[in-house]
């Protein structure tokens, strides 16, 4: 089982830089603003040889009952629970502050080893700060700069004699990975939509527990916050994103970089579900991020989310079908599943919607029954002749999956009018069953096998 080190302290001392430098890229949002975190994040750390988990946390903080800042300390409270060792992070540049020795006495109380590290200490003008955190009782403070990389010689000395030996490797199956573990690798899933669209609500639901930071006021996640989970015997990995408005209402840098790390999610994953406010779905922004989603060349499932606050269900179901294929005819048949995330409506058939996406999105057409489709397609609806002169199609193939990507080989490529590559797409996604995944054909000329020869003079 993974050793796991939370990462604590108040607000703004550079948690977030430290956890970035150990997981050796930039997961955890990093701004001068304090509070940036707020739900917990998990990382694969390294450093040198040592392999662990690692949590960045929100700021310790005290805050009134119920309130978003209590809320993000609970979440911290649960991160310290869940660790073997914590990383006590003070400022040194700054100093100690009140509220470092207040949370220095909550750190004691944990009762688990703690590493006292005084961050920001690159130069000279950390030393001060740093002699001064041995007030706070935690052993000798081992000075770091998460920015700059300094100090983590010190940093591993210290986690080698916390952390315990590492087992022995079997060296006949040490490194080999086998058709099964391929086979059961999570399902990467990332949930998008507009702000206050019940992501995090529904996340929960799945986990069964309050994993993520929830909130009547939109906005409140920030950071791609990835999640593992099992469904009936699948494993999936979930990442909640924060909200994504027009680009023209985005004017706060903090913002700016919340979407930029929910697109990061969009791109890296296998699986998006778009999920819209079941009062006011299919705005505009709905329809601009399902056609990102396309573009990006990424599994689509639509949930339709806070369906029990819905008057006349039964009537509405057949109208989200024909909704769908109205505003979003580049991913015709896309999946729409009517949910809610508080109520837990709907969540098994979310689930295995995501997996036929899943399976539609990697599906690969025999080559055989791709060319009887292909020679139907063309009888049924002959190309059009361009500048008077006709339009050849010589054949099509699959290149990959991931999304269904295919090659059509013709004597004009640009030439072929969009409308008819329209038609040969929706024949494709029809005759082969691929609703709502993203359908990629790619126009390519045929070689001339004379065109190497000249002309003879006349």
């Amino acid at each position: 089982m993974s050793f796991t080190i939370a990462i604590i302290g108040r607000p703004n001392v550079g948690k977030s830089t430290l956890f970035n430098r150990l997981v050796g890229q930039k997961l955890a949002l990093v701004d001068d603003e304090p509070g940036v975190t707020r739900d917990r994040r998990e990382g694969e750390a390294t450093l040198g040889d040592l392999e662990f988990t690692i949590i960045d946390t929100a700021g310790l903080d005290e805050g009134a009952k119920d309130s978003l800042t209590a809320r993000m300390q609970e979440q911290t409270e649960t991160a310290i629970k869940l660790a073997d060792a914590l990383m006590f992070v003070v400022d040194a540049r700054a100093g100690l502050t009140p509220t470092d020795r207040a949370f220095a006495d909550f750190a004691r109380r944990a009762d688990k080893p703690v590493l006292l590290l005084a961050n920001k200490s690159e130069g000279k003008h950390g030393d001060a700060g740093a002699m001064e955190a041995y007030a706070l009782g935690l052993g000798d403070p081992i000075q770091v700069s998460a920015e700059h990389g300094e100090g983590l010689g010190e940093l591993y000395d210290a986690l080698r004699a916390l952390m315990p030996a590492p087992p022995e490797e079997d060296e006949e199956t040490e490194g080999d990975e086998t058709e099964e573990d391929s086979a059961t690798r999570p399902i990467r899933v990332a949930i998008v939509g507009r702000p206050n669209a019940g992501k995090s609500t529904l996340i929960n639901h799945l986990l069964g527990e309050e994993r993520l930071l929830t909130s009547p006021e939109a906005g409140t996640t920030r950071d791609s916050i990835a999640v593992e989970m099992q469904w009936k015997g699948r494993a999936f990995r979930v990442f909640d994103t924060a909200g994504l408005r027009r680009r023209s209402r985005i004017e706060e840098k903090l913002e700016k970089l919340s979407v930029a790390d929910a697109l990061r999610a969009v791109r890296f994953a296998e699986v998006v579900v778009l999920m819209m406010d079941a009062q006011i779905r299919f705005e505009e922004q709905d329809l601009r991020i399902a056609d990102l989603i396309e573009r990006e060349g990424r599994a689509l499932v639509i949930a339709v989310n806070k369906w029990d606050l819905m008057p006349g269900k039964t009537a509405q179901i057949s109208a989200l079908r024909s909704d769908a294929d109205h505003w979003l005819p580049q991913v015709a048949g896309v999946p729409i599943v009517a949910v809610s995330g508080l109520m837990g409506e709907g969540i098994d058939r979310l689930m295995q919607a995501i997996i036929d996406a899943y399976a539609v999105w990697n599906r690969r057409v025999p080559t055989s029954a791709l060319n009887r489709w292909f020679e139907q397609a063309i009888h049924a609806n002959p190309p059009p002749a361009v500048s008077g002169r006709r339009l050849k199609l010589n054949y099509i193939t699959q290149t990959k999956a991931r999304p269904p990507s295919f090659v059509l080989f013709c004597s004009r490529a640009d030439a072929v009018p969009q409308s008819y590559l329209r038609y040969l797409t929706n024949s494709l996604r029809e005759a082969f069953d691929l609703p709502g995944t993203p359908v990629r054909i790619t126009l390519r000329e045929k070689a001339n096998p004379f065109a190497h020869k000249r002309k003879r003079p006349s």
